[in-house]
């Protein structure tokens, strides 16, 4: 255990840790993961505070081009109820989530490209005359044409997780596309100034735990600014219905040791973490994630966005929701965000 101490603290002043080395830090038992979770929190309070950072997200469609072998909303699934949100609804609804006191919104869809680069401008300026909010977009695979436009009207972020860092398992659950195109997106994303974000999935099957390390030293490779983990949770409609759902103890070793290694990166506490085990969630917060995601979007519209099963409870109004949130966050004994929470201006860097 002294070994794995040494390592820690390595890793906590700037040492770059290799494939083996954080391997072994994946692998830890529940008996040996207090220091990883120490130091991770402390990590979290050097480099981003004690803020947590919080986000509205607007599933504004279902539709997707994909085939994900994991996915709800895979185009093969004809079962699912299709919706589309308009230009118009969607900027309504962000107006409503910014009158809540959200000063980030997350637009997410399926891949579908029914959107054209110019609808999706025309969504980005107008939210930006409302408010000056960061935006960030996650819609999958887009042109670098589209990308391009989108940060020239002011879009600030995008969000395109490569969900496994196995190029072999990635372009076997992706059939339509490859593990060389999705990192080749996120690079662009890079390229073009947006503050990047990806992630991975644990316990996909086939995953390994030097498959979470690779993740991990992806995630540095790219620089990226956010990184979502949470664990797989297979939908009955998928051709992974029968897997088993992904290890929550595993999704907190990995926020621990994604912290430690990436230092300033927002880490969300993921949806998928708190359908699992809500007490996961909770505990999140204590082993490196600073960053909240909320649904806005009207519930009509959340039971359809079926990436995974997941309760829904009672419909509240957009600010009641904000409020149970707030309260939520204070509870975890943290502070609530209240700039954009833009990547390295939390504790006043730049």
């Amino acid at each position: 255990m002294n070994k794995i101490k040494e390592l820690i603290d390595k890793i906590c002043v700037g040492y770059d840790a290799d494939l083996e080395e954080l391997e072994s830090l994946i692998a830890l038992e529940r008996s040996e993961v207090t220091y990883l979770f120490e130091a991770s929190d402390k990590a979290r309070m050097q480099y981003c505070g004690n803020e947590v950072q919080v986000r509205a997200i607007i599933e504004f469609s279902n539709y997707c081009r994909c085939l994900c072998a994991y996915c709800g909303l895979n185009a093969e699934n004809k079962t699912v109820a299709r919706y589309r949100m308009s230009v118009e609804e969607i900027v309504e609804n962000a107006k409503e989530a910014i009158e809540a006191g959200y000063r980030t919104l997350v637009l997410q869809s399926g891949e579908d490209q029914w959107y054209t680069r110019e609808m999706i401008c025309t969504i980005v300026k107008e939210i930006k005359k409302i408010d000056d909010v960061a935006i960030t977009l996650s819609m999958g695979e887009r042109s670098y044409e589209d990308y391009k436009a989108f940060k020239e009207v002011g879009a600030d972020r995008y969000l395109i997780k490569h969900e496994t860092a196995d190029e072999e398992l990635y372009n076997s659950l992706h059939p339509h596309s490859s593990f060389k195109n999705r990192v080749q997106c996120l690079k662009l994303l890079k390229e073009l100034g947006f503050q990047t974000g990806s992630g991975f999935m644990i316990g996909i099957p086939g995953q390994t735990y030097r498959t979470i390390a690779k993740d991990i030293m992806l995630l540095k490779e790219i620089g990226v600014h956010m990184a979502g983990i949470g664990p797989f949770i297979p939908h009955p409609l998928t051709p992974l219905k029968d897997a088993s759902t992904g290890s929550t103890f595993n999704t907190l070793k990995a926020v621990a040791v994604a912290r430690l290694v990436l230092k300033d990166a927002m880490l969300p506490a993921t949806t998928s973490l708190g359908v699992v085990d809500s007490k996961s969630k909770n505990l999140v917060f204590s082993t490196g994630a600073n960053v909240i995601m909320q649904k806005v979007e009207p519930y009509k519209y959340r039971r359809l966005y079926d990436i995974y099963p997941k309760p829904l409870g009672h419909e509240l109004t957009i600010k009641e929701e904000r409020k149970k949130l707030d309260d939520f966050i204070l509870s975890c004994g943290r502070e609530i965000g209240a700039s954009r929470g833009d990547h390295g201006k939390l504790l006043g860097q730049f």
